[in-house]
């Protein structure tokens, strides 16, 4: 997502972009064409309806952003849930193998927790390796504690670490699915046109010119937050992971 993976990067930029557009409405009202006063009723109606549409697009965008920031918090809860019923389940396996499983169990909530907590590019790909390793080992060991004939109650134990595995990649999936550059590219055009509009609309040079600006990037900001996973003030905390973490102690 390049920039839009940092949310202050979103203000600063979508900031002085708008400024710009209102200082270049302003100067092509005084160089180029001045407007005339029977314009000015049209001009304020496509004003209006420009910055409604751009608030409804705002709007649009950060209903997405909450509903994606939603999925992973209730995700980061099916993961937790999971990892915690295969920790009870392996009571069912012989001693020696429900010792292993649950030793790979507590290092693979290690990696899980880790991967909430980081902000850097590089730890997060160790931790990515790490975790894929620690699934290729948590199911050969499951499957190596199979009796030949495989038992109801054994399947659970089977069913449970595909629970385990297969909430890890939804969570990965969540946190991939973010707002598209494309809505954004789209989001901040309408927004500068709108700018142009206000600053061509002035009748005389204002700082409060530079409020619709400010709000409106502020507004980007908060989307932005919201919407990337790692960076930003608003993020998902594995509070369940760290939870079940402090129950997952070695018998």
């Amino acid at each position: 997502m390049g920039s839009f993976d940092s949310p202050f990067v979103v203000l600063a930029v979508s900031l002085v972009a708008q400024w710009l557009a209102v200082y270049a409405g302003d100067l092509f009202r005084q160089k180029v064409r001045p407007l005339r006063e029977e314009e000015r009723t049209d001009l304020d109606l496509v004003r209006t309806a420009s910055l409604t549409l751009l608030g409804l697009i705002i709007g649009f965008s950060f209903a997405m952003a909450v509903t994606r920031y939603d999925q992973r918090k209730n995700l980061e809860e099916a993961e937790a849930n999971a990892i915690g019923t295969e920790y009870v389940r392996a009571d069912i396996l012989p001693a020696a193998d429900a010792a292993k499983l649950r030793d790979l169990l507590r290092s693979y909530l290690d990696q899980r927790i880790a991967f909430y907590v980081t902000r850097d590019a590089d730890q997060v790909a160790r931790i990515n390796a790490e975790t894929t390793r620690l699934q290729a080992e948590l199911w050969s060991t499951v499957l190596h504690a199979l009796t030949p004939r495989q038992t109801a109650v054994e399947a659970l134990v089977v069913s449970g670490m595909n629970d385990v595995l297969n909430s890890q990649g939804y969570t990965q999936a969540a946190w991939w699915n973010r707002i598209p550059v494309a809505a954004w590219g789209l989001m901040g055009l309408i927004a500068i046109s709108c700018n142009l509009l206000f600053g061509y609309g002035e009748r005389r040079r204002s700082a409060l010119a530079l409020v619709l600006p400010l709000i409106i990037s502020i507004a980007f900001f908060l989307i932005a937050d919201i919407d990337s996973p790692r960076a930003g003030v608003i993020r998902v905390l594995p509070q369940n992971l760290i939870a079940l973490s402090q129950t997952m102690t070695p018998r």
